[in-house]
């Protein structure tokens, strides 16, 4: 089993996608909820981010039975991001993986912007020092260039829903043997990651985050069973494009590939120990 925590309204609408799966325990904590239960706890909102900070809950109660592997959703600028820090705190005798939600932060202004740059600057810093397990940075913006056509009634839920996927997938991939392959275990220093999908013609990957300088490349790809069983010359296909792609001694690829019933796809997962800095662009007219 694995927890999945949402912190802040905009978080727990992307946890609540896990309760579709049995493998998931999900643990919710923002202010919309009415009343507290095993997997809700509510949060108060406040005006100033500092009150945030000085009114973190005690939550040894609420988290008691947290399994040992904790997945846990932050969206940037949001308020109830404030509280994720102390949050964390209060877990981390458990393996955590970050998942952080980084809105187009190009027309972002006054304190959202100031609470985004300190929670993204910090979050990376935790990981660094081994307090996380891994971070992992998803892109609105690069979600919304990918996904090309999202009605603005739908916009939200098709992140929601695209986050989603693609998390559980890897979960996936993480506890299934590929049918073959050479995977190899990223370097403990890098544990900061970002996400892509892949082109299966030519293995181009579409990022959800661009992530600077990075170092091990691993590729997670789903073929058809038919196809697997059928076409010849598909595995020196596959490992031929994946020589093209740029690796040395400190950029290092591995691959596996994992049988589907559906149509074909992948992911691709980078990993760095570099600090990603904010990518944005200062207009003056």
């Amino acid at each position: 089993m694995i927890s999945i925590v949402g912190i802040g309204n905009a978080a727990s609408s992307i946890a609540e996608k896990f309760k579709e799966q049995k493998n998931y325990s999900v643990y919710l904590l923002n202010s919309g909820i009415k009343r507290n239960s095993k997997y809700n706890h509510k949060l108060q909102s406040f005006e100033n981010p500092e009150h945030y900070e000085e009114n973190i809950p005690d939550l040894s109660k609420f988290f008691k039975d947290l399994d040992d592997v904790v997945q846990v959703f932050i969206v940037g600028s949001s308020y109830s991001s404030n509280y994720a820090l102390g949050v964390l705190e209060q877990i981390k005798d458990k393996k955590i993986q970050v998942f952080y939600v980084k809105p187009d932060v190009e027309l972002l202004t006054g304190t959202p912007r100031l609470i985004e740059n300190v929670v993204f600057g910090v979050l990376q810093e935790y990981a660094r020092s081994g307090l996380l397990h891994s971070i992992t940075f998803i892109s609105n913006l690069e979600m919304e260039n990918m996904l090309n056509s999202i009605s603005i009634k739908n916009y939200y839920d098709s992140l929601n829903q695209t986050i989603y996927s693609t998390v559980h997938y890897l979960n996936f991939f993480t506890y299934t043997e590929p049918e073959i392959g050479q995977l190899v275990k990223p370097l403990d220093i890098n544990r900061i990651r970002a996400v892509g999908a892949l082109n299966m013609e030519d293995l181009e990957e579409k990022w959800l985050f661009r992530l600077d300088n990075p170092r091990d490349m691993c590729y997670y790809l789903c073929i058809n069973e038919e196809r697997l069983e059928k076409e010849t010359g598909l595995h020196k296909k596959i490992v031929n494009m994946l020589k093209t792609k740029p690796h040395n001694t400190f950029r290092r690829i591995s691959y596996g590939i994992y049988e589907t019933h559906l149509q074909d796809f992948g992911f691709c997962v980078a990993h760095t120990n570099a600090i990603q800095q904010q990518k944005t662009l200062d207009k003056l007219d």
